[in-house]
């Protein structure tokens, strides 16, 4: 292993999909590795492809000026390559045929002189990075998904956008619901994990909102929606996740792509909710499936900091002699954790988490039996 003193070529590589603050990071790793260090930074192109394919080009100071406000990746992402489980072609019965293609990864790395990488990505980047760190690539992580599901880290960057994004529009269907007097469900994403419905639907005051943590009763959900539409406002705002699922069903898949690391795409149960909803109550119900744009667009101010620090932190645990390492923030200080650790795991909503508890104060309903402002006995573990 390289140590810290000799490290003079750094790589940085954006894994999996696109995020806002992506380019706040690329731009901190590469300043920071310039100006604090006199190391030479090389963008590897489209992920762990360009790993794959030799593709890469050199970032300096002018490459990374001006991309903080921007959305997406100057380098480009790519959610299908994994390096040791990479789709070569396909049979005669149209089946993928998979290769390791690990030693390809490692050739690039010392055709191209690369004492470490930087690797920015969620739990499926991290899985992808753990073969090469086990070969004796330096790898440290960065933790970014909108989802806001990756072991180790209170927070990924990247969420805050996505909430933010949401809740303007959950806001904006308020004022429609309120118009027609309608039941409005909005599907946001997070693949297994709420955290996304949970802080929209409580920053937008959602009167329902339905979590994968929380298995949901169309029955309790219906009856909800009733006794609002006809004794309060006369309208009604749901916020599920594309995980949710009602108790004793599965999750709605909406395709499989063999392809993929994560070859389940969800996405439907926005459109089951609102059809239950309508039989049940009577009440005229409209889907919003809000999907890609929460990905989309550039980073809010909280995000761009994140995004900084996380790239400013990365630089620095390998200069102290980070070794397989994912820089975390926790109890609000940046540190780092094994990457190993992080990998390939997902970080849920517990269901006594205090949002959930306040949220159930004020009178949200989660579509479980447990009464509105009520407290379960395992409301106090603090998560």
């Amino acid at each position: 292993m390289t140590p810290p003193s000799a490290i003079r070529r750094v790589g940085v590589l954006t894994g999996g999909g696109d995020c806002p603050g992506l380019n706040a990071v690329i731009r901190a790793v590469t300043k920071t590795a310039i100006r604090m260090h006199g190391i030479e930074v090389i963008g590897i192109e489209d992920g762990f492809l360009g790993l794959i394919e030799n593709r890469t080009r050199p970032l300096t100071f002018k490459d990374v000026s001006g991309i903080l406000t921007r959305g997406g990746t100057v380098l480009g992402s790519h959610n299908k390559a994994n390096p040791s489980r990479y789709c070569v072609g396909h049979d005669g019965h149209g089946q993928p045929i998979f290769r390791d293609v690990t030693e390809r990864c490692i050739d690039t790395c010392v055709r191209n002189r690369l004492d470490a990488i930087i690797v920015i990505g969620g739990d499926g980047t991290m899985a992808c990075a753990a073969p090469l760190v086990r070969a004796g690539v330096n790898i440290i992580g960065v933790p970014k998904t909108i989802d806001n599901d990756l072991v180790g880290t209170e927070i990924t960057f990247g969420f805050l956008t996505a909430v933010a994004t949401a809740t303007d529009a959950l806001d904006r269907l308020h004022s429609t619901a309120d118009s027609h007097h309608r039941v409005m469900v909005c599907e946001v994403m997070g693949r297994n994990a709420g955290w996304i419905a949970l802080h929209s639907g409580v920053a937008s005051g959602s009167d329902v909102i339905l979590l994968p943590e929380i298995a949901f009763d169309l029955d309790v959900v219906s009856d909800y929606i009733r006794s609002r539409m006809r004794s309060g406002p006369g309208f009604a705002i749901v916020v599920v996740a594309e995980g949710a699922k009602p108790a004793g069903g599965h999750q709605i898949i909406a395709r499989h792509d063999p392809t993929s690391p994560d070859p389940v795409r969800l996405g439907g149960i926005g459109h089951l909710v609102a059809q239950e909803i309508e039989k049940r109550t009577g009440a005229e119900t409209r889907t919003t499936v809000l999907g890609h744009i929460q990905r989309g667009g550039p980073p809010i101010a909280a995000d761009r900091i994140l995004g900084t620090n996380f790239g400013y932190y990365a630089l620095e645990t390998l200069m102290k002699g980070g070794v397989g390492r994912m820089v975390v923030r926790e109890n609000n200080l940046f540190t780092d954790v094994d990457l190993l650790f992080a990998a390939g795991k997902q970080r849920l909503v517990p269901p006594n988490h205090p949002l959930i508890e306040a949220a159930r104060g004020i009178g949200t309903s989660f579509g479980d039996h447990v009464s509105s402002g009520s407290r379960g006995e395992s409301a106090a573990v603090v998560v």
